[in-house]
């Protein structure tokens, strides 16, 4: 936990936000204002004391007018100045301030027990599987676990398994030798030897192809990796975190997923809970990504309404965190006001069951001389359905693919194939 230095004088004032910050992943420690500090502590102080306080600080001032927040600048520390009905939005955009970057915003309860629990994880060598929807925040949970770990010193290496060419998964993964393919003119080590002495990060491994399915449980299990071409296996010390947006035992189940790889990797599994399970989380990412979203050099920090944060806090949030990104950058684009009012959170409700399309709106480009064939209407029916899918779930990609029953990468094959019908 990142240790926070609180004055008496802000915690008798405001003795709810002692509980908000540690649900915040912080270690609290009450101290006098004038009490000596360490060069890098950071407190937190009310704007009556700013005698005592250096540029890091956060200055409090609870006023009767509108909330503001002044950042950090000249060496005067930022200040941030609000009213009890503007409170809770106050104590997390308090915690974002003060959060250290390798830390995920959190403010919820069960949020905090799981940060304690990926701590104590972090400080081992073991494997790591995280599972969550798309969403959620698996990348961030494992740069934390890379940031808490003995392994900070080397590099953190993100992969999308889903992303990667499928004739090329094994030369990227494991590297080539020089002339080993066809295109092959230059040697190259491969992600598995660029991460060693860190972390590689494999998310969406689901994706993986059982072929190298076979050829990772070997990395595992051997430390050492085979280049494509090579004769000798390289030896290799880097710690392995898989994501998945999927239940990885019921893609074993399938047989989609080698089961030896899958106890493998699940040496240590952390579950991300969707945002809607979590309502303390809502408001400390909301406060993570207004301050991301506005540039307070040009304009003053614009804040949520009491009444916008309950509205946020109540919806389901099926797209977690990036339709919580999606909803505030729309308002604070569509706002009227100085301030985002519930009104100003145009929330997507449930999505709902695809209609069946009938075939003449399916394929009116169809309609030639020439015969209709039975295959032509299934696939124009088929592209009508991935457009309607998006439309209902405002664009998300894996809610899409959820509706239609595939998955993320049969979307995207089928997204590039309709690009290319329509530029033709």
């Amino acid at each position: 936990m990142s240790m926070l230095d609180v004055s008496r004088g802000v915690c008798a004032l405001l003795p709810g936000l002692q509980h908000w910050l540690e649900n915040a992943y912080y270690t609290v420690r009450i101290v006098d204002a004038a009490s000596p500090r360490e060069r890098d502590d950071r407190r937190i102080l009310l704007a009556t004391e700013i005698g005592h306080a250096t540029h890091r600080d956060i200055l409090i001032n609870v006023v009767d007018g509108a909330p503001s927040l002044v950042a950090a600048a000249n060496g005067l520390p930022a200040r941030v100045a609000f009213g009890i009905c503007d409170m809770g939005f106050a104590f997390a955009l308090i915690a974002e301030l003060v959060r250290p970057a390798s830390v995920p915003a959190v403010g919820d309860s069960g949020s905090a027990r799981l940060m304690t629990l990926a701590g104590r994880v972090a400080r081992s060598d073991a494997t790591v599987l995280i599972q969550g929807d798309t969403g959620t925040g698996k990348e961030g949970m494992a740069r934390f676990l890379h940031a808490q770990s003995g392994r900070i010193a080397h590099d953190f290496i993100a992969v999308n398994c889903a992303a990667l060419p499928e004739t090329m998964m094994e030369a990227m993964l494991f590297g080539h030798k020089k002339g080993s393919f066809t295109g092959a003119s230059n040697a190259s080590e491969g992600l598995f030897l660029a991460a060693d002495g860190g972390t590689l990060f494999l998310d969406e491994i689901a994706e993986l192809p059982l072929t190298l399915q076979s050829k990772l449980l070997r990395a595992l299990q051997e430390g050492e990796v085979l280049p494509v071409g090579a004769t000798h296996p390289v030896p290799v010390n880097v710690r392995i975190i898989a994501a998945c947006n999927r239940d990885l035992a019921a893609e074993v189940a399938a047989g989609r997923f080698r089961e030896d790889l899958y106890w493998r990797l699940n040496v240590m599994p952390l579950e991300l809970r969707p945002l809607a399970e979590r309502p303390g989380d809502v408001a400390a990412i909301a406060a993570a990504m207004l301050l991301r979203q506005q540039d307070m050099g040009k304009a003053g920090f614009v804040w949520p309404t009491a009444d916008a944060m309950d509205k946020l806090s109540a919806h389901n949030w099926r797209g977690n965190a990036r339709e919580l990104g999606n909803v505030l950058q729309r308002a604070l684009v569509l706002r009227d006001g100085a301030m985002i009012e519930a009104d100003d959170l145009h929330l997507t409700g449930a999505p709902q069951p695809l209609r069946v399309v009938a075939p003449a709106a399916a394929v009116p480009v169809l309609a030639t001389a020439e015969p209709i064939r039975l295959r032509d209407v299934a696939h124009h029916s088929k592209l009508e359905a991935i457009r309607i899918a998006l439309r209902e779930t405002d664009g998300h990609r894996a809610a899409a693919a959820r509706k239609l029953g595939i998955s993320e990468r049969t979307l995207r094959y089928r997204l590039a194939e309709m690009r290319e019908l329509a530029a033709a």
